[in-house]
């Protein structure tokens, strides 16, 4: 499995913008992998906030962030960022960078998905907090 490590977590007011990076680390690419952003917040499950398909050709954004959140692969295929944009203290919690290799992201319907079941390798996770 790859292993990847989560950084760009801060405290933030309402409004402001963050960027989360996620390397796959030892010199490893995420090429072939599907990847995903998870957010976790205090008291609730683990949920999907954006996921990109091995391919790239299957994307999803959870509603919450739509509009406000962009996924996107590094040029050197070993780095995922997600851009976040407008947060809301809504989104305050603990987010997870994950990958799974040859992953579709699709449910048996042919549907989008980003679901924490799916995905095998998971990073130690960075802190998000937005008050204020």
């Amino acid at each position: 499995q790859v292993q990847l490590v989560e950084s760009g977590g801060g405290s933030v007011q309402p409004g402001e913008s963050l960027t989360l990076s996620c390397v796959a680390s030892g010199g490893d690419s995420l090429d072939g992998y599907a990847v995903g952003w998870f957010r976790q917040a205090p008291g609730k499950d683990r949920e999907g906030v954006s996921c990109l398909s091995s391919t790239d050709m299957v994307t999803f954004s959870a509603n919450s962030g739509k509009g406000r959140f962009t996924m996107s692969r590094g040029d050197d295929r070993n780095l995922v960022t997600l851009r976040m944009n407008g947060l809301k203290p809504e989104y305050t919690g603990v987010y997870y960078c994950a990958a799974v290799v040859d992953g579709d992201i699709v449910t048996d319907y042919g549907d989008p998905e980003c679901s924490p079941a799916e995905f095998g390798s998971w990073g130690q996770r960075t802190q998000v907090v937005v008050s204020g």
